[in-house]
């Protein structure tokens, strides 16, 4: 019968002098992070998004019965039967890629809710644990239905139990920010480095994409996550305020550097080529880049500065990659079609580079030239040169392939790096500072080369590497038009 602001602090305000333990005991520090900050001080966290649970339960079953209701609605429409199949594929990747991260990120939140010295933070992970579960369940049940179709959508749920290189890469990334962090670092690394900085506004974007792509299944579904994402997504915010107040600044500022790099690496391979290579063209509101430069450095750098940190010392190089990472990626996904669970869409068509080119100057100059090659391989019917005969060198931290600048302006690098007898080899000078940061983290990872050359794929030849994967025919991707669009250089080649 109250207002709630007459009650709210009371209620979230859940510390107390424990009697029976000691406060060590009851928050470990290898839990709860707490890096000798005082419990007095971690009371005055305070959480920007207020909730109670009656209006949590309602929202969250508004949104559900929303998302469902559309789908329902529209299942009869068949609506992937009829869409781009560049559009299918991305579908595919997302879901592969991301549902079970959903799942697994309830585990972090966990972390916050049971070991965070804030009683605001603990309260607000209840919510994000809650969340993380719901994204989870319903970015698995919604690619279930099309299962039916082909045995790739079954990597909705097979793709983060498996050893395709991607998933490896994922369970690196996954499990070095959410699931063997403490609960101060889980609140930086993950609700804010990355879904701060990278998710909550990519989910913005990926609705938008697909309701102008006319798949309002999937639109309904991202916004009701992405409402989620913004709520608690803000976590990290008060957190990283008290590490500040508390002379924890550097510490902080090194958290975000190394999340922000590993979260910008894993999106340069899933959301770029997706944007700028799977979207149909007459669907492409902005470019990659364009997307990246409104939502996510804008956006986040002044965040940053708002709260007391400064941008990552890297900031003039992660803003030189936007133009041209993840083109080596989609090329590199591409050309090792056959370990994707999905089929890549090659993106090349006339339209697409004169697009690409306006977007990217000197585009056809570097990855064009590049593609000019696949596309003569292609039109003089020798396809078996489009493919791949041998593995690609990967990175030892985004446990991604090592690409760079091809053609006129040549710029390929491996920045090795030897550790306790071991050579290890990365895809950029921040890659391997994230690993000089805390080698002991990462110094006994194999990325998927490391375990070949270690003897542990038999046969050591493509079909042992793609059985390692557990990639089985009908799973493996091949080009998503089926090469439809080479027939745009027949009558040039003809001539």
């Amino acid at each position: 019968m109250l207002e709630r602001e007459e009650w709210y602090d009371l209620t979230r305000a859940t510390n107390w002098t424990p009697k029976y333990v000691t406060e060590d005991e009851l928050f470990p520090e290898d839990k709860s992070g707490a890096r000798g900050i005082s419990m007095d001080a971690w009371d005055s966290y305070d959480e920007p998004y207020k909730v109670t649970y009656p209006e949590y339960v309602s929202v969250q079953r508004e949104k559900d019965s929303g998302a469902y209701s559309v789908k329902a609605a529209l299942e009869r429409a068949n609506y992937v039967d009829t869409a781009d199949p560049g559009w299918v594929s991305i579908l595919k990747a997302h879901y592969g890629g991301i549902a079970l991260a959903e799942y697994a990120a309830a585990s972090a939140e966990a972390r916050m809710m049971r070991f965070s010295k804030a009683p605001g933070n603990r309260n607000m992970a209840t919510f994000g644990m809650m969340d993380e579960l719901r994204h989870g369940q319903i970015q698995v049940y919604f690619p279930h239905e099309h299962t039916k179709r082909d045995r790739q959508w079954d990597w909705g749920w097979k793709a983060l139990h498996s050893n395709e290189w991607a998933a490896i890469a994922a369970r690196s990334y996954f499990d070095d920010i959410m699931l063997t962090r403490d609960s101060t670092e889980v609140a930086l690394m993950l609700t804010f480095a990355f879904e701060t900085g990278f998710t909550n506004m990519q989910f913005l974007g990926l609705a938008a994409d697909a309701a102008e792509a006319g798949d309002h299944t999937f639109a309904s579904l991202i916004s009701s996550i992405q409402t989620d994402e913004a709520r608690h997504a803000q976590q990290g915010g008060p957190t990283l305020k008290l590490l500040i107040e508390n002379g924890k600044k550097d510490e902080a500022q090194q958290m975000i550097d190394v999340a922000f790099w590993r979260s910008w690496k894993l999106f340069s391979i899933l959301t770029g080529p997706m944007m700028d290579y799977y979207t149909p063209l007459e669907h492409r509101n902005q470019s990659f880049k364009e997307f990246m430069q409104e939502w996510i450095v804008g956006q986040f750098e002044r965040q940053l500065v708002d709260l007391g940190l400064d941008t990552p010392w890297y900031w003039d190089q992660f803003l030189h990659d936007l133009d041209t990472t993840h083109h080596g990626m989609h090329m590199g996904v591409w050309y090792w079609r056959p370990t994707a669970w999905w089929n890549p869409a090659a993106g090349v068509t006339p339209a697409d580079r004169e697009w690409l080119e306006e977007k990217y100057p000197g585009w056809n100059d570097t990855w064009g030239e590049a593609w000019d090659v696949v596309i003569d391989n292609l039109v003089e019917g020798r396809p078996e040169l489009t493919g791949p005969a041998t593995l690609p060198m990967i990175c030892n931290m985004s446990n991604i392939p090592i690409v760079g600048v091809p053609g006129q302006k040549w710029e390929v690098r491996d920045f090795a790096h030897e550790h306790e007898g071991r050579l290890y080899h990365f895809g950029s000078d921040v890659d391997r500072w994230c690993f000089k940061v805390d080698p002991d983290r990462y110094k006994n990872h194999l990325s998927f080369i490391d375990r070949f050359l270690s003897g542990k794929i038999q046969p050591m030849d493509l079909a042992g590497g793609l059985e390692y994967m557990n990639l089985a025919p009908g799973e493996m991707g091949d080009d998503a038009h089926n090469y439809e669009w080479v027939k745009h250089y027949m009558p040039k080649a003809a001539e």
